[in-house]
């Protein structure tokens, strides 16, 4: 499945809502998210949206990246090289704002308190078959 695809993200909030360490870790979590992925050139090729509430992903699907349909709280954007090295766990996503490889839209503070909820969804992505679009 391509990553931020439509069938990607939905096999994603299956897994994601039957993570019981997610669930535990974001237990006061309250806050929508795009996960905005651009190519090589910075062009945005896809954008996931998840409404994420107390441990639970409530809403899940894929944007067009020309006509939003939402504004989240929270935009974490990045190229897919970075993309693909979170999701191999060779780049924590809080490392990957402080060092500029993925750029934070919303409250900086709120994520930090979420660090470890913010591990889980990596942890519970790495569940999910993944072919990453061309660069």
């Amino acid at each position: 499945m391509i990553f931020m695809s439509e069938e990607w993200i939905q096999e994603y909030k299956e897994k994601l809502n039957a993570n019981e360490a997610y669930a535990e870790a974001a237990k006061t979590w309250e806050g929508d998210f795009h996960f905005i992925v651009r190519d090589s050139n910075n062009e945005i090729v896809r954008v996931g949206y998840l409404d994420l509430w107390h441990g639970k992903c409530r809403e899940a699907f894929e944007e067009d990246p020309d006509n939003l349909k939402k504004d989240p709280e929270f935009a974490y954007d990045g190229k897919i090289e970075n993309w693909k090295k979170v999701l191999a766990k060779k780049l924590d996503p809080i490392q990957a704002l402080m060092t500029g490889k993925f750029s934070l839209t919303g409250n900086m503070s709120k994520v930090m308190r979420a660090v470890k909820a913010a591990q889980e969804l990596v942890n519970t992505s790495t569940m999910v078959e993944t072919e990453f679009p061309d660069e």
